[in-house]
C-alpha cells in the first residue's frame, strides 16, 4: 500500500495515443505508475515534470486533512456539477522559459471550472506550513499573488490562473529550438482537435515526489 503525502486535481489524458505520447516524453506514466522509456525519443531535460506525469493543473498539490475516500467522494460531488470543457485544440508554447502545451480557446470555461475545484477542495487540505510557503518563493510575488496564497495555498488561482501542461525544465536558449523541434515532431500528429477536458482527475504525491492517477470523476454537470 503506498503512502501518498499530498493530493492535487488534474488534468490528464485519457486512455489512447496521445496520453502514450505524452508519458513516453517525460519519461512517467501517470495513469500506470511507472516509469516508460522510448529509446526512439532524443535525450531531453524533463527532470521536474517527470515527477508529476503529463498533465495540466487545476487543483495544486495539498496535504489533506479527510481520508482519500472523502477526496473521492468531493470530487465525484463536484464533477457530476460541472460539465466538460472544449477548447480549440493545444499549441506548444515558450512559458517563461519551460515548453509548454497551452489551450486554444476556453478560456473563461477553464478558470471558472479550476475556480469551481478550488473553492471545493479548499475545505479538505491542510493549512500551509512555513516552508511550504517559503517553498513558494513569496518575495518574488505580487501582493495578489501573496494573497491568494495566503487564502487558497498556492497563489496562482482565480484571474492568476493559467493552464498549462508542462514538457520541459527550464531550456536555455541555445536549446531550446531543438527541443521545441523534438516535441513538436513527437506530440504534434496526435494532439487532440478539440482539446476536451471530460474529467476531473484526483492524483496523489508518493514518498518519492512522483504522481499516480488514482481516481477520475466525470464532468456530467
Amino acid at each position: 500500500m503506498q503512502d501518498f503525502t499530498r493530493y492535487a486535481v488534474y488534468y490528464a489524458p485519457q486512455p489512447g495515443i496521445f496520453a502514450d505520447r505524452a508519458a513516453a516524453w517525460l519519461g512517467w506514466d501517470l495513469a500506470g505508475g511507472h516509469a516508460v522509456d522510448d529509446p526512439s525519443l532524443p535525450a531531453r531535460p524533463v527532470g521536474q515534470p517527470r515527477r508529476y506525469g503529463f498533465h495540466g493543473t487545476i487543483r495544486a498539490p495539498f496535504r489533506p486533512v479527510v481520508p482519500e475516500a472523502d477526496l473521492i467522494a468531493a470530487v465525484d460531488a463536484l464533477a457530476s456539477n460541472c460539465p466538460a470543457v472544449t477548447c480549440g485544440t493545444l499549441a506548444l508554447r515558450d512559458l517563461g522559459g519551460f515548453l509548454a502545451l497551452m489551450p486554444t480557446g476556453g478560456q473563461s470555461d477553464l478558470i471558472a471550472l479550476a475556480d469551481a475545484v478550488v473553492r471545493a477542495t479548499d475545505p479538505l487540505r491542510a493549512p500551509l506550513t512555513a516552508e511550504e510557503v517559503a517553498r513558494r518563493r513569496p518575495d518574488s510575488l505580487t501582493p495578489r499573488q501573496r494573497a491568494l496564497l495566503d487564502r487558497w495555498g498556492y497563489p496562482f488561482v482565480m484571474e492568476e490562473f493559467r493552464f498549462h501542461l508542462t514538457l520541459t525544465d527550464r531550456l536555455s536558449a541555445a536549446e531550446r529550438p531543438g527541443v521545441q523541434a523534438a516535441a513538436q515532431a513527437w506530440l504534434g500528429p496526435v494532439l487532440p482537435q478539440p482539446f476536451v477536458i471530460a474529467d476531473l482527475c484526483l492524483v496523489a504525491q508518493d514518498a518519492q515526489g512522483r504522481f499516480h492517477l488514482r481516481h477520475r470523476a466525470p464532468l456530467s454537470g
